[in-house]
């Protein structure tokens, strides 16, 4: 066990060590909430900075519902808050971008023998300061266990993936988003998450990347007595 934490521990180091430039941070706060067997509800807040703690310049706040049509396969809706402001401080004026998003997402999941893929595809219809906008996104994202079979308590466990973003208007590839990360699963209502989040934005004139320590804290709650034998840490973004 010592060496499993060791290993993960090394692997966030080094993440951070090879990021350090322009290195910000991008928190996460999520809640789920199992109703039945079918029905979960969401909660989500983040808070994001272009510097290491500091240079805060972005905030969210969303919800939604996700209904299970089988184990590897369900269906969500969501809604939310999301703010922009501008560079060169924390939350300094002028804001860039007020938005309310909405949107509609499928999930795929391909269990396999020693971990599990995820297919997230996603419609967000984007009301913005700048007017309507439309974005479809593909993620692509594998959950790993270390020390168990499966993802349960007290199990450490590494998450890859990476997110495409795409608009209806030119240039049409909007964004790249790549997470590589751990975490551990307290109990069957807790999982910590850590890891190293670039982010590529793409523009006609401009291309730039950013790079971003990302912790998230993660809580699921059982509301049905019918509890399941993994529960499997993930953000709603």
């Amino acid at each position: 066990m010592n060496n499993t934490y060791n290993c993960l521990l090394l692997f966030l180091f080094t993440t951070v060590l090879f990021s350090q430039e322009n290195l910000g941070s991008w928190n996460i706060l999520n809640v789920n909430l199992k109703i039945n067997s079918k029905w979960n509800a969401f909660t989500e807040a983040q808070l994001r900075s272009l510097s290491f703690y500091d240079e805060f310049h972005y905030y969210e706040i969303k919800a939604g519902a996700t209904y299970k049509f089988s184990k590897d396969f369900t269906a969500t809706s969501g809604f939310g808050s999301y703010n922009t402001y501008s560079e060169g401080g924390s939350f300094k004026n002028p804001i860039q971008n007020k938005e309310i998003r909405t949107w509609l997402q499928i999930n795929l999941k391909n269990p396999l023998r020693f971990f599990t893929l995820e297919h997230r595809y996603r419609a967000e219809q984007r009301f913005t300061s700048n007017g309507y906008r439309n974005r479809f996104r593909y993620r692509l994202g594998a959950t790993i266990p270390v020390n168990k079979k499966i993802i349960e308590p007290k199990t450490f466990y590494f998450s890859v993936w990476n997110e495409l973003f795409f608009t209806n208007g030119e240039p049409f590839f909007e964004r790249n988003r790549l997470f590589l990360g751990c975490g551990y699963e307290v109990n069957k209502n807790v999982a910590i998450q850590t890891g190293y989040i670039y982010q590529f934005d793409y523009k006609i004139n401009d291309e730039t990347g950013r790079n971003f320590l990302n912790i998230a804290l993660l809580y699921n709650f059982d509301l049905s007595k019918q509890e399941e034998k993994e529960f499997i840490p993930t953000t709603s973004d």
